[in-house]
């Protein structure tokens, strides 16, 4: 039962069918085909605007290039200090940067508010030895299982407009955050004032594909340079482009994500009755942060439950892991079956039982 990460599973079979079937013959390279052609096509339909598309293989090259297209390199970007781009992308966005720095604030549930965002730049200083913030970047969902509200991002992107700000939505899991929200990929990115997208796919079905969405067109200018030099310009391009066709096909990708959000609520709200265990953070898509007895979490290991222990840096204020807890992070994937959900808290449910009993 593996509940590491929703990028352990396979892709999913409508995927799989359209990348077995765009796999048949000869077509254009580097994008030049008809695949291509149409999923760039689709992504505008989708997000009810003319955007550029840029697909790429991985979620770092997307949140590096995307970035690099936002911040000069004597710039900021101002994000949150978990955030991905930040603690997890060894350094790829500076590097794409080619030198600009990334500021990371606090925020509780990894999330950045807008008055928080909005200090901080006005305290910064305006002389030529301090570097200039030219972007905000987010995650959608943030690192602890939060997602951002329209409301929320609204704001946000007030402030970007204010101190002239790119304003950046790192959407490695944006069809989870859409789905929790009900809106539509417009509604949650640029009528909220989002000027780039990195749209992920891989956890939600397909094998390696991302896609940058890009809103404002100054900053499509040079991405496609950007990404040749990159290594992010694949000469079998359909093959990429066919995992969005499955993908998108028949709201797959919106299924995939609900499926997902529904089950990772019932393993929350199963672990949550347990006594003893309680939530580090809400529910809100598909990842799970319960702080459990350190006696919970050895039982859980040695009934071969796999997760990730998490930092609780960002928990909300009042609360904090005991010395005989941990708090851990349980994913569930568009794959994960309901009876793998319902062993996890049968298996925690009788370990607390048994510890209660001796």
């Amino acid at each position: 039962m593996n509940f590491a990460s929703d990028n352990i599973v396979g892709a999913s079979d409508p995927v799989l069918q359209a990348l077995v079937k765009a796999n048949d013959g000869a077509m254009a390279a580097y994008g030049a085909d008809d695949i291509t052609k149409r999923v760039k096509a689709r992504f505008s339909e989708i997000f009810e605007k003319d955007v550029t598309v840029l697909l790429v293989t991985t979620g770092t090259a997307a949140n590096a290039l995307a970035l690099s297209s936002a911040v000069p390199p004597y710039g900021l970007c101002v994000c949150h200090k978990e955030a991905h781009v930040i603690d997890d992308e060894c350094g790829a966005p500076e590097f794409y940067m080619g030198g600009a720095k990334l500021a990371g604030l606090p925020g509780a549930g990894a999330k950045l508010g807008a008055e928080d965002v909005s200090a901080y730049l006005h305290g910064l200083s305006k002389s030529i030895k301090q570097m200039p913030p030219k972007a905000l970047s987010i995650s959608q969902v943030t690192e602890c299982g939060l997602v951002y509200g329209l409301d929320e991002i609204a704001a946000l992107g007030r402030v970007c407009r204010e101190h002239g700000l790119h304003f950046h939505m790192d959407g490695a899991r944006f069809a989870n955050a859409l789905v929790a929200l009900g809106c539509t990929p417009a509604e949650l990115t640029w009528k909220q004032g989002v000027d780039i997208l990195s749209f992920g796919a891989t956890k939600n079905g397909c094998l390696m594909a991302e896609a940058i969405v890009v809103v404002k067109p100054e900053l499509a200018e040079a991405l496609d340079y950007r990404a040749k030099r990159a290594g992010q310009v694949i000469s079998k391009g359909r093959l990429a482009s066919a995992q969005f066709e499955g993908y998108f096909a028949d709201g797959h990708w919106l299924a995939n994500a609900r499926h997902a959000n529904r089950l990772a609520q019932l393993l929350a709200d199963g672990l949550a009755r347990i006594p003893g265990v309680r939530m580090g953070w809400p529910t809100e898509a598909n990842e799970v942060f319960p702080i459990v007895p350190q006696v919970l979490d050895k039982a859980l290991k040695d009934a071969g439950v796999i997760y990730h222990p998490w930092p609780g840096t960002s928990l909300p204020k009042g609360e904090s892991v005991g010395a005989e807890e941990a708090l851990i992070r349980l994913v569930v994937s568009f794959a994960t079956r309901e009876e793998d959900v319902h062993k996890v808290v049968e298996i925690a449910r009788s370990a607390m039982s048994r510890l209660a009993a001796e």
